[in-house]
């Protein structure tokens, strides 16, 4: 397993299970669990995964795209309801990054025209548009 340069666990399911069965508080390890299981199709391990980690104390950009991927996991689902929580969660803490508040946005607009909420969706969609690049990644 590789530690990358940030201090952040890099592997498979099984090797950063390992890591979480030494540490198991260690909210990074959980949050790279939850980006493995999700791209392996585990959505319900993943939000799991991504609550423990949101629980456990992200640092700020993490907790915001750990709160997104869950999301977007619940989505997946169906739990169109849970994801919106999630979104509007990070829409509520505005985030400094503007790239994470504009997806944000675009994913509650996505959310909410699938309930039927066009005006809702119309809103934050034009919100989104609305945000200006800067300098922050």
């Amino acid at each position: 397993m590789l530690k990358d340069a940030l201090g952040s666990y890099r592997g498979s399911v099984e090797e950063l299970g390992r890591v979480i069965g030494e540490d198991p508080n260690n909210a990074e390890a959980y949050y790279d669990r939850a980006n493995a299981r999700n791209c392996a199709g585990d959505r319900l391990g993943a939000i799991d995964d991504y609550t423990r980690a949101i629980e456990l104390g992200l640092r700020p950009r993490e907790k915001f795209l750990a709160c997104g991927n869950r999301g977007i996991a619940k989505a997946d689902l169906g739990d169109i309801d849970g994801a919106m929580e999630d979104f509007t969660a990070i829409i509520q803490a505005c985030p400094k990054n503007r790239g994470i508040l504009k997806a944000a946005l675009f994913n509650r607009s996505m959310l909410k025209r699938a309930k039927g909420d066009h005006k809702g969706a119309d809103q934050d969609y034009r919100h989104a548009v609305s945000i200006k690049k800067n300098n922050n990644k």
